[in-house]
Formats: C-alpha cells, sequence, structure tokens
C-alpha cells in the first residue's frame, strides 16, 4: 500500500472512530431521555420532534454537500433505534 493510501486510511479510522465515541455519547444522554420518560409517563416517540430534528440535519447537510436523503436515512436509523430502547425501559419499569 502507497503511503497515500496509507494516510487517507488512516484518517477515516480516525473519523470512524470519532462517530462512534459521538454515538455512544449520544446514546448515554438518550438513555436518560427515555428513563425520564418511563418516569413521567411521556410517550416513547415525539414524532413533531423527529420532524424537526430530520429537518434540522437535511439542512446541516446540505450546507456542509453532503446528501440530504443521506442524513435522513441515517437519523432515522438512529431515532429508531432510541425509541426501541425507550420501549425496553417503558417494558422494564412497569
Amino acid at each position: 500500500m502507497d503511503d497515500k493510501l496509507k494516510q487517507y486510511r488512516e484518517s477515516i479510522n480516525n473519523i470512524d472512530a470519532a462517530l462512534v465515541f459521538m454515538l455512544a455519547e449520544r446514546f448515554k444522554i438518550t438513555q436518560a431521555v427515555g428513563e425520564y420518560k418511563a418516569q413521567n409517563s411521556l410517550p416513547t416517540a415525539d414524532p413533531a420532534r423527529e420532524q424537526e430534528q430530520i429537518a434540522r440535519l437535511r439542512q446541516l447537510a446540505s450546507a456542509a454537500n453532503l446528501d440530504p436523503e443521506f442524513s435522513e436515512k441515517f437519523l432515522r436509523f438512529i431515532i429508531d433505534e432510541v425509541i426501541r430502547h425507550h420501549e425496553r425501559i417503558r417494558e422494564e419499569s412497569n
């Protein structure tokens, strides 16, 4: 492997690591949100909030020259996982 390709791959590896750690932090917070919702009998999903987040992320993606469709799919995947976690928390608290 040449040095340039190695450098690109090292950068990709660093970015991937940062993404994993950022997702871990995000899920720590959403875990706390799920516990709060369960304790306060709030719904596990908030469609209005989800739509706001998707619109905001699509706008950020456009500004960053990233495909808004991709960013929406990515966020939808995360939101669906968060909702699944919140539902599990609710079941465990009953």
